[in-house]
């Protein structure tokens, strides 16, 4: 009898753990899945995030859609454009970073896209939709970018603290300092396209 009663505790044991670990997988997940809902998109991977020294890939981004000229653009183009250097507040590290690189307002310009006194009418329905190589997008309206009237600075961004910005993260990332929440700093932007999201003809 007491050789059964240690099997039988053994085994409880055993299941107890089994247990335990299930229920602990299970909340990693959930934490998980929460933390992606609170910042948008998700969050680089724990190999990435460990080794920041790591670049990304070569960087590269296209400017396409409703543009008078198209922009194809290589990590050379960028550094020869006009440069903006801002510092902010990295919501999903809790970090201050200085960021550098090339505003949207100002590849928006070099695009063709109207602006000023020439954004008006049918051009108030255009929008900036930013994709991310993860399939992340982001939606920015000209309205909100424009000089004359949001003024709202978003800088595409391919330094990070005198840095290129890490794999997982860049080689590209949106910084926009005035939102509340980082749901719009797209991380591994790859493509902005222009759109109209007029409702009539």
């Amino acid at each position: 009898m007491r050789t059964r009663s240690v099997e039988v505790d053994t085994k409880l044991k055993r299941y107890g753990h089994g247990i335990g670990l299930l229920v602990a997988a299970m909340s990693f997940a959930t934490m998980g899945t929460a933390a992606q809902m609170a910042g948008g998109q998700a969050a680089p991977s724990m190999q990435a995030a460990a080794t920041p020294t790591v670049s990304a890939a070569p960087a590269t981004l296209s400017l396409t859609g409703e543009v008078a000229q198209e922009l194809h653009l290589t990590a050379a183009d960028l550094k020869a454009l006009p440069r903006t250097t801002l510092t902010a507040m990295d919501a999903h590290e809790k970090q201050t970073h200085r960021f550098e690189g090339v505003t949207l307002a100002e590849l928006l310009k070099r695009a063709g896209v109207p602006a000023g006194e020439n954004l008006r009418g049918k051009s108030m329905s255009l929008c900036v939709v930013a994709g991310a190589a993860d399939g992340y997008h982001a939606v920015f309206s000209l309205s909100e970018l424009d000089a004359s009237i949001g003024d709202e600075t978003v800088l595409v961004a391919d330094t990070v603290d005198g840095q290129p910005i890490p794999a997982g993260q860049g080689p590209l990332r949106l910084v926009v300092p005035s939102d509340k929440r980082p749901a719009r700093w797209v991380r591994m932007v790859q493509t902005l396209t222009v759109v109209s999201v007029s409702a009539g003809k």
